[in-house]
This record gives C-alpha cells, structure tokens and sequence, in this order.
C-alpha cells in the first residue's frame, strides 16, 4: 500500500470516527430537545465511509481490481468512490441539519 493511499484510508477513518462522535452527541441533544431520531443517519453515513476504507484495503491486499477497472466499472466507481462521498455528503447534511442552531444570530 503506497503511502497516499495509507493516507486516504486514514482519513476517510477518521472522518468515519467523526461521524460516529456527531451521532452520540445529536442523539444526547435530540433526547434534551424531544427531536426526531434522525442522528442514525450519521452511524449510516459512518458505515458507508468505513465500507470504502475496507474495500480499499481488502482491494489493495487482494488485487481485486486493477487501476483501469478502478475507473471504467460503474460497480467499482461506486464501491470505491461512492461510498465514502455519499457518507461524506449525507454527514455534512445531517450535521448542517442538527447543528446550524450554533450559527444562528441571536441579538
């Protein structure tokens, strides 16, 4: 595994932790507020960035598939790609969504 590559999985992980961590604490702020239980979409969204960092490190242990596959098979760009953009994505809405209360102006 190149050292780039080490470096993305870090980094969708991380992301993934993070996502985890805005969960835990929207689903304590969603019992304080009486909110509906949508603070399992950031465990959904953590799920799809960590999927990609396994399939990630399984294709780069395995060799499933080659560079040319990574960008020419609509299932690979999905796998690979997708997922963690589509958790990313639905991350930064939910958190826009459960924390955009702290931008509000207040006078």
């Amino acid at each position: 595994m190149t050292a780039s590559a080490l470096l993305e999985v870090i980094g969708q992980v991380a992301i993934g932790v993070l996502l985890v961590v805005l969960g835990l604490l929207s689903k304590r702020l969603g019992a304080a507020t009486h909110a509906k239980p949508r603070y399992t979409m950031f465990y959904f969204a953590a799920v799809l960035l960590f999927g990609g960092s396994a399939i990630r490190v399984l294709n780069t242990i395995y060799g499933w598939a080659t560079p040319n596959m990574l960008h020419s098979s609509l299932e690979w760009v999905v796998i690979y790609t997708g997922f963690p953009a589509a958790g990313i994505t639905l991350g930064v809405i939910m958190s826009w969504h459960y924390w955009s209360w702290l931008l509000a102006e207040r006078d």
